[in-house]
């Protein structure tokens, strides 16, 4: 088990992190106070006993599981079981499940009261090595993803692989996106990832890896709390990622950001200089996570969802982050007409 801290530069925010083998106990050290657990309805059902024992006499309001229903009924409902609860400012919010609950708990926990505190306790791996470290919280709207929410860093993220035997191979697949994606951007973990690419699915071997997962992205995000700069290296694979997860939905989420790897990899090659051998070794990773090349759309049709990404900063432009040698990576301004032909060109290299 190990601990470390995430310190907010620019909002003088604290997160205490604490993951690996046997993490979970360290919720005895939690502070006597009003607790309300949010998770959704599979984590409790797999979860109700060890939520007897842990929290006992605490409220539980388990949302619809699925990232169809990170909306706004599902923010509200939580904020009036939190009212129904009767907490009050000093009172926490403890999130237990997946990326969607830890968003959604996230938000609700910056909203209530102008801001309560906020222990999240990630159950799959995506959630683990991604989405509950930084204070990114937020639901989908108006058919964008993550279109509203807050920064709002938790005052604890427990990470204990013990969730991990639960989890079905396409969760693995999706956390292995953001790990992939850590890998491009670090060169110690790429290294791992090149010399372990047999076991990439390998539980034990994913459990040795989160907490250096988690190390890296908190090292972004104590530089970078609201991603002004350094932070907005964490979107590679994810505008084009996110674009064909909007128009296709046939993926997980991490599947999509492996391909987006793919992809932004090739737009790496024809915008800017690279380490081409470097790439290849990447797109092998990045195929061994995804167990094959799935079917992928029409990518020029996909395309236009890129220009909801909200990094675009230019009109008619696509912002994209891709990966360029071992540790680096461009941030590429692309005209949209010229990114979907790029697009519709790497898918059929691709395919």
């Amino acid at each position: 088990m190990k601990r470390f801290s995430i310190h907010a530069e620019q909002k003088g925010e604290c997160s205490e992190i604490i993951c690996g083998t046997n993490a979970l106990s360290a919720l005895s050290e939690l502070p006597a106070r009003d607790t309300l657990v949010f998770t959704d309805e599979n984590v409790f059902r797999l979860y109700r006993d060890a939520l007897a024992r842990y929290f006992p006499q605490c409220p539980v309001h388990a949302m619809p599981a699925g990232e169809q229903n990170k909306t706004q009924e599902t923010l509200f409902a939580l904020l009036g079981a939190m009212a129904d609860a009767g907490m009050r400012r000093n009172g926490r919010i403890v999130c237990l499940g997946g990326g969607v609950v830890g968003d959604v708990g996230g938000l609700a926990s910056a909203l209530y009261m102008r801001g309560i505190e906020c222990v999240q306790i990630p159950t799959t791996l995506l959630a683990q090595v991604d989405s509950s470290v930084g204070g990114k919280t937020a639901i989908d709207f108006y058919g964008v993803k993550n279109l509203v929410g807050a920064f709002k860093q938790p005052e604890r993220v427990i990470a204990d692989p013990v969730f991990f035997k639960t989890l079905p191979a396409r969760e693995i697949r999706c956390g292995l996106g953001e790990i992939v994606k850590h890998g491009a951007l670090c060169g110690e973990l790429f290294d791992k990832l090149r010399e372990n690419k047999n076991r990439l699915t390998d539980l034990t071997f994913l459990a040795e890896i989160v907490s250096e997962n988690i190390a890296f992205k908190a090292r972004v995000v104590e530089k970078d709390a609201r991603e002004a700069g350094l932070r907005k290296c964490l979107n590679l694979g994810h505008t084009t990622g996110h674009a064909l997860e909007l128009f296709d939905g046939t993926l997980s989420h991490g599947e999509y950001v492996l391909v987006g790897i793919l992809y932004e990899a090739e737009l790496a090659r024809r915008y800017t200089e690279c380490d081409e051998a470097y790439l290849a070794q990447l797109k092998e990773i990045a195929l061994c996570a995804l167990g094959g090349m799935p079917d992928l759309p029409p990518a020029e049709d996909a395309a236009r969802f890129a220009l909801l990404d909200k990094k675009n900063t230019q009109a008619g432009t696509v912002t994209v982050t891709a990966p360029t040698a071992r540790g680096e990576y461009a941030l590429l301004e692309i005209p949209f007409g010229e990114y979907a032909a790029a697009l519709a060109q790497i898918r059929e290299e691709l395919c």
